[in-house]
């Protein structure tokens, strides 16, 4: 092994290992790698620059602004009673209230961190009024927060989609099915959840509660109908989709249901770049650290090994599956798509794997990785909000993760639940 692929390889272990952020590790890497190996210096700037220039890329910041400006401006409270006055006379009503209104949320922002705040913000305290164990509200509601990486317009197919230039349109509808599969699977742990305790059934909604619930959320419920409407009739791109959401968001909140002040945008705003500028730092030195990947045929390597070892697909989608979702645990994930999405689409297609198919299991696989112990994103985002730690909402949330497994298993092997959708477009 040459010094430059070490320091690729271990040496980028290493800093992940020691808690070096991303971004900075992938930065640190660079720099050795150029250092030693003599090639221009200008590599850095050049690559941080080029990798985050994609159109498609804008979509992220603005699906992030819009997701924060539905949540301070107390839309997603509002989705919430809509999701509540539904579906809260059935066994684990409440439960089942986090993860409708996770689907929609995660119709409007796109954002797994986003929908994980603003759901759990509302349901954790909810449901632990409601006699619900703290770390299995948390559970719940980091495990439908995940769904946002599957349900369009989504964040991950953007870059997956900009990685492995294959159409955003046909990738979000190829989360869809994945995504209401696993939404259904989460509802049945809730309803088994809800008998084994034994937890007491709320008064059906009246038809006034209905309607003023409805009345209350008819602007958020609009949101996913504008942006997802828009974006498959083609009057805009999942880009200007994104912009769309932001100045929808601004007029209800701002004019409309007047629940937000101009004053606050600042702050708004503060937080939509802090988020995004992570997002984008990760992606533009990943750019670096792929060219010199490549330059070291790591990728060339690992799909020459695979290719003399692993001989049939079924095989080969373990392995990574396997190899991915290890990762998952304990990196991030935008960049593991983005440092070995080439690497990834190489074997798909020597294996012959449909990319809209492949694209939705890196998905899915992503989706896992949130919400998984030890360090998932959005895992971190719950314990802020319930204050409890690691250990608590890890045990909690391990029958979600397995439910998780069960869908990425069929998404694997049944490339119907990925395709049948993009087919029909």
């Amino acid at each position: 092994m040459s010094a430059v692929a070490a320091i690729l390889s271990l040496g980028f272990a290493g800093l992940v290992l020691l808690g070096v952020p991303f971004a900075f590790a992938l930065a640190i890497c660079i720099i050795a790698s150029i250092t030693i190996s003599g090639i221009d210096p200008m590599l850095l700037p050049q690559t941080l620059v080029a990798g985050t220039q994609s159109f498609s890329l804008l979509a992220i910041p603005f699906f992030m602004l819009a997701g924060e400006i539905m949540s301070a401006g107390g839309l997603s409270k509002r989705l919430v009673n809509v999701a509540d006055v539904f579906v809260r006379h059935l066994p684990g009503g409440l439960g089942l209230v986090a993860i409708l209104a996770a689907v929609v949320f995660a119709a409007i922002s796109g954002s797994a961190p986003a929908t994980t705040a603003a759901i759990g913000a509302v349901m954790i305290p909810a449901m632990a009024e409601r006699g619900y164990s703290k770390a299995y509200a948390t559970a719940l509601c980091v495990a439908a927060g995940v769904l946002a990486p599957l349900i369009p317009p989504s964040i991950a197919f953007v870059i997956w989609g900009v990685i492995a230039e294959q159409s955003i349109v046909k990738l979000f509808l190829s989360g869809v099915l994945p995504g209401l599969l696993m939404a259904g699977g989460m509802a049945l742990l809730v309803l088994l959840h809800a008998r084994r305790h034994h937890v007491a059934c709320r008064p059906r909604a009246t038809l006034a509660e209905i309607a003023t619930a409805l009345r209350q959320g008819v602007w958020v419920l609009l949101a996913p109908l504008l942006v997802l409407g828009g974006i498959y009739l083609g009057l805009f791109t999942p880009t200007e989709a994104a912009v769309v959401a932001c100045l929808y968001a601004l007029l209800v909140t701002l004019f409309i249901e007047r629940t937000l002040k101009v004053t606050q945008l600042g702050a708004i705003i503060t937080r939509a770049i802090s988020t995004t500028a992570l997002v984008l730092a990760i992606v533009g030195f990943s750019q670096g650290f792929g060219v010199l990947v490549a330059q070291e045929q790591l990728a060339s390597t690992l799909t020459t090994w695979l290719a003399d070892h692993v001989h049939t697909k079924w095989v080969m989608l373990a392995v990574l599956n396997i190899g991915f979702f290890l990762l998952a645990a304990v990196m991030d994930e935008v960049a593991i798509m983005v440092i070995l999405g080439p690497m990834l689409i190489a074997i798909g297609r020597q294996y012959g794997v449909d990319p809209i198919h492949f694209g939705s299991m890196i998905v899915t696989n992503v989706a896992i990785g949130m919400a998984a112990p030890p360090i998932g994103y959005c895992l971190f985002i719950g314990m802020a909000i319930s204050k409890l730690k690691l250990w608590d909402v890890g045990r909690a949330i391990i029958p979600f993760v397995l439910v998780m497994l069960v869908v990425l298993f069929l998404v694997t092997y049944v490339p119907a639940f990925s395709l049948a959708l993009p087919a029909s477009w």
